[in-house]
C-alpha cells in the first residue's frame, strides 16, 4: 500500500502542480522521497523566505497556486513573510510544512509549534493532516480556497508519522474543479449605467482584480466606448497600456499628483477590481463626498470613505460589457490635459546626465531596454515608489509590485520565479541595497538552475524610504545608514557577473550587456535619492489645473 506522503504528491499532481519551492528537512522526509518519483520539479532554495516569495510570484503570474515547502519549527516560521505577502496581495499560494509526530504534540517537544494557529490569521485555510485517509479532501480544499476570488494562502501541516503511514489504494485524489463567476444582476447593471450617463466627470480606478480575472481587454473596451479615463493601482499596472490616450498611469503615492487631480475633479469613481489594501479610500476620497461604484467578483469592504452608490458583483468582464451597452458615452475625456502633464513629467529626465543617476533617468532608460512583454519585479523601498509612478507598463503582469504586505526581499526570489514561468522573456528585478541583501543568497539557486535574471541594485547605503519619511515628518534622520559589500565582487563570488554603472550614459549599454550575458547578472547603480525630498516638495506645491 502507498504511504500518505505518496498519496499527497499524487493529489498535488492532480491539482496541476508542476513546481515546488522549498528546503528538505527532517520532518518532511517521506514527502521528499515521494517527489523523486513525481513529475513535479523541486527547486531547492537557500532560505524558506525565498521559497515563499517564489511561490508568491508564481501565483501572481499564473493564477495557479504557487507551492512552497519547509520542515517544522524554524523552517515553517521562515515561510511566514513571503506567505503573508502572497495572502495580502491576493496571490494564490499553498504552503506545506512538516511537523513532529502526533504522539508528541500534547506536550513540550523539540521544534514543535502550533503551526495551524500560527498560520490561521494570515491564511484563508490552515489545517493539519491527522488521518491519512483525508489527504485528498485537505489538498483539494487548500487549492480551492487558495485559488478562489479573492485568492490567498492555504497552509497544510503534515506530521511525520501521518506522512509515513499507509493508505488504501482505493483512496484517490478528488477531481479539481472551481466555481464559475456569477453573472451580474440586471437591476444593478442598469443602476450603474444610469450613474455613468448622469456623471459629468467620471473616472475609473482599476485594481488588481482586473488582472486576476483576465478582464483587461474588457476594461479597455469599456473605457473606450464610454470615453472614461483610467487610473491604475500599483498592482494593476499594465491592465490598460500606458500609451493608451485614456490612461492616467498609476495612483497610490499617498501624495497629491496629477493623477490625484483627476480624482479631485471626478464626481463619479468607478472602482473596478479594486482591493482596499492597495490604496486606502481615505487617501483618494478624503471628504467622502463623491459617488462610488464597486464592480468586482466579491463584495466591497466596509469603510467610512467607501460607501457605495451602487455595486455590481459578478464576472468583471461581463459586467463591463453589459454596462457599456446601456450607459451614455461622453464626447471627450475630462482629463486629457492631465495626461499631457503626466507624460511631460515622465519625459523630463530623458537626457539627464548627472551622477549618481537620478531615479527618473534610471527608469526612463530601463523602459527603453525592456520589451513590452518583459517583466520587472520591484522589491520594496524608495525605488518602489519611483517605479510605481514612472515605469510605463503596456501589458498586465509585466511590473510586479508588492503593495498589500509590501515586504522587502521579494526582488531576487521573485525574479527567479518569473523567469521560470516565462523563460523566453527578459526578467529584471530592481531592488535597493537593503532589500537585495535580505535574499541575495538565492543567486546561487538561480545559477544552479541556469535561470538568467538581471538584478539592478539602487545603491545608496541607507534605508532610503525610511530616510524619506523621517525627513518629511521630522526634518532629520537617524539610524538608517549601513555598509555594503562590493556588489560586483559579491556577484562574482557566486559565479555570477557584475557591473557597476559609472555614468548615466552607460546605463543602457550596461543593461543590454547584462541581458546578453544570459546568466545571473548584478548591475550596481549609485542612485541620487536627494530626488526623494525634491519630489515631496514639488508635489506639496502642486496646484491642480482647473
Amino acid at each position: 500500500m502507498p504511504s500518505a506522503a505518496r498519496l499527497f504528491i499524487k493529489c498535488l499532481e492532480n491539482e496541476g502542480v508542476d513546481t515546488i519551492f522549498g528546503i528538505p528537512g527532517e520532518k518532511n522526509l517521506d514527502v521528499m522521497d515521494a517527489l523523486l518519483d513525481s513529475s513535479i520539479k523541486f527547486v531547492t532554495v537557500r532560505h524558506e523566505q525565498g521559497a515563499a516569495f517564489m511561490a508568491d510570484v508564481y501565483g501572481r503570474l499564473t493564477g495557479r497556486a504557487g507551492v512552497c515547502l519547509a520542515t517544522l519549527g524554524p523552517g515553517a516560521t521562515n515561510l511566514i513573510t513571503g506567505f503573508s505577502d502572497a495572502n495580502m496581495d491576493r496571490a494564490p499560494i499553498v504552503a506545506i510544512a512538516g511537523q513532529g509526530a502526533t504522539t508528541r504534540m500534547h506536550k513540550e517537544s523539540h521544534q514543535v509549534l502550533d503551526l495551524v494557529n500560527l498560520f490561521a490569521p494570515i491564511s484563508q485555510y490552515s489545517t493539519e493532516i491527522l488521518e491519512p485517509g483525508v489527504v485528498p479532501e485537505i489538498v483539494r480544499k487548500a487549492f480551492k480556497d487558495a485559488q478562489t476570488e479573492k485568492p490567498g494562502g492555504a497552509f497544510i501541516s503534515f506530521p511525520e508519522n501521518i506522512a509515513g503511514s499507509q493508505v488504501s489504494e482505493t483512496i484517490k485524489p478528488l477531481r479539481a474543479q472551481a466555481p464559475t463567476p456569477s453573472s451580474p444582476p440586471y437591476e444593478k447593471i442598469g443602476q450603474v449605467a444610469d450613474l455613468i450617463s448622469d456623471a459629468k466627470a467620471p473616472i475609473i480606478m482599476a485594481g488588481n482584480g482586473v488582472i486576476r480575472s483576465d478582464a483587461c481587454d474588457a476594461l479597455m473596451q469599456f473605457a473606450e466606448k464610454l470615453n472614461i479615463p483610467v487610473a491604475q493601482t500599483f498592482m494593476a499596472k499594465g491592465c490598460i497600456p500606458f500609451s493608451h490616450p485614456l490612461s492616467l498611469g498609476t495612483v497610490g503615492l499617498q501624495a497629491s499628483d496629477y493623477v490625484a487631480c483627476g480624482f479631485d475633479r471626478a464626481d463619479l469613481i468607478l472602482c473596478i477590481g479594486f482591493d482596499m489594501v492597495e490604496y486606502h479610500p481615505r487617501l483618494w476620497h478624503p471628504k467622502a463626498d463623491k459617488k462610488i461604484v464597486h464592480i468586482d467578483q466579491t463584495y466591497a469592504e466596509v469603510d467610512a470613505h467607501y460607501v457605495l452608490e451602487a455595486g455590481v458583483i459578478g464576472n468583471i468582464a461581463e459586467s463591463l460589457q453589459r454596462i457599456e451597452k446601456l450607459a451614455k458615452p461622453r464626447d471627450v475625456a475630462p482629463t486629457s490635459d492631465l495626461r499631457k502633464l503626466i507624460i511631460n513629467e515622465l519625459d523630463q529626465y530623458a537626457d539627464d546626465d548627472s551622477y549618481p543617476v537620478k531615479p527618473q533617468k534610471i527608469l526612463y532608460d530601463t523602459r527603453q531596454v525592456m520589451g513590452t512583454e518583459d517583466i520587472l519585479i520591484s522589491d520594496v523601498g524608495a525605488h518602489k515608489m519611483w517605479i510605481a509612478r514612472l515605469y510605463r507598463c503596456e501589458r498586465p503582469n509585466t511590473c510586479i509590485i508588492s503593495n498589500g504586505f509590501a515586504s522587502m526581499g521579494i526582488g531576487v526570489p521573485g525574479a527567479i520565479s518569473a523567469k521560470m514561468v516565462f523563460p523566453q522573456r527578459r526578467v529584471l528585478t530592481i531592488t535597493g541595497d537593503a532589500g537585495f541583501m535580505m535574499n541575495s543568497q538565492e543567486i546561487e539557486t538561480a545559477l544552479r538552475h541556469n535561470i538568467a535574471i538581471v538584478i539592478m541594485i539602487w545603491h545608496d547605503s541607507e534605508y532610503g524610504l525610511i530616510k524619506w519619511h523621517q525627513q518629511r515628518h521630522f526634518g532629520r534622520t537617524g539610524h538608517i545608514s549601513f555598509n555594503n559589500p562590493d556588489f560586483v565582487k559579491y556577484a562574482e563570488s557566486f559565479g555570477a557577473r557584475g557591473y557597476r554603472v559609472e555614468s548615466a550614459e552607460t546605463l543602457i549599454p550596461t543593461l543590454e550587456q547584462a541581458f546578453a550575458d544570459e546568466t545571473v547578472v548584478v548591475v550596481d547603480v549609485p542612485v541620487d535619492y536627494s530626488e526623494n525630498m525634491k519630489l515631496t516638495e514639488k508635489l506639496g506645491k502642486l496646484i491642480c489645473p482647473i
